[in-house]
């Protein structure tokens, strides 16, 4: 069957956008947040076009849950003449401290135009990203204040904040921006398995079916480490959803008759990807970005 497109553009999405395009003018440069698993899947598309040449501040969280290497190879990816990039996370804080020294650094025309006016304010970022990629965390972080609504679960910060912080910044906190369909299956099922959109939007199942192929294919190690498979080489007959059923089986999650609950063994496996507990892993390899 061919694959399908995902389409998942609830209204408040087509405000933020709106909101996006009025408040620009507002500020000095963008600070863009993305998954550091999914470095492509988690930039929305429509953003270049949305930003124009505000220079951006491009931030690879959650960096402790994804392959290093991957993440250096990103980071030099979406560093350009405009634009830098840094691996963050903002629950142990590993580059949070980068952060105001580069926005100077990117600002500097800025900065140099106030003071020959005599203009003295902070900064000011538009913090953009899809939803529950940690915009609320980092402001709350930078502004050491709990000004933002922080929630494990997409789509909860729904106005627009400026937010003050004592590092001469001033934030303006917007809603999670999704983009109205994702024409690469493989971008919607990235987003599912990490969390950015609600699992109702595909089955879990499918989901974590999908997962299964990218460990296959680029984490086989750590998959068969963690569920104790063996060689990888012994699947390589099997589908990934039979593999499901293996882990499943494995993990004694079994069904009336005998049958693998392969339903919970799907919610296990994404919630042990989320958690990190299967390894340090990017979904979106460089290698197939640019294939």
């Amino acid at each position: 069957m061919a694959p399908q497109e995902i389409q998942w553009f609830p209204g408040h999405m087509a405000k933020t956008r709106r909101m996006i395009k009025e408040n620009l003018r507002h500020v000095d440069a963008v600070i863009e947040i993305l998954d550091a698993r999914i470095p492509y899947s988690s930039r929305n598309p429509e953003l270049k076009d949305l930003i124009g040449k505000k220079p951006v501040l491009v931030l690879l969280n959650k960096c402790s849950l994804a392959d290093p290497e991957q993440t250096g190879l990103w980071q030099k990816d979406y560093t350009g003449e405009n634009s830098f990039c840094i691996a963050t996370d903002f629950i142990t804080g590993q580059g949070l401290g980068q952060i105001p020294v580069v926005l100077r650094e990117l600002c500097v025309e800025t900065l140099e135009k106030n003071n020959r006016r005599g203009i003295s304010r902070p900064l000011r970022a538009m913090v953009l990203g899809i939803p529950n990629v940690g915009k609320s965390t980092l402001i709350n972080r930078l502004s050491r204040t709990k000004k933002a609504k922080v929630e494990d679960r997409p789509g909860v910060t729904r106005d627009r904040q400026w937010v003050s912080t004592p590092l001469d910044l001033d934030l303006l906190d917007m809603p999670g921006l999704l983009w109205p369909k994702f024409n690469d299956r493989r971008v919607g099922e990235n987003l599912a398995i990490t969390g950015a959109i609600r699992d109702t939007l595909l089955d879990s199942e499918e989901i974590a079916t999908a997962l299964i192929a990218r460990l296959r294919n680029y984490y086989p190690e750590l998959l068969c480490e963690r569920y104790r498979l063996g060689k990888i080489e012994d699947y390589s007959n099997m589908s990934d959803f039979s593999i499901l059923e293996v882990i499943g089986k494995k993990r004694g999650y079994l069904a009336a008759g005998g049958e693998v609950d392969t339903l919970r063994t799907a919610e296990m496996l994404l919630d042990e990807l989320r958690e990190g507990r299967i390894g340090r892993i990017t979904l979106d390899y460089i290698e197939a970005k640019n294939a």
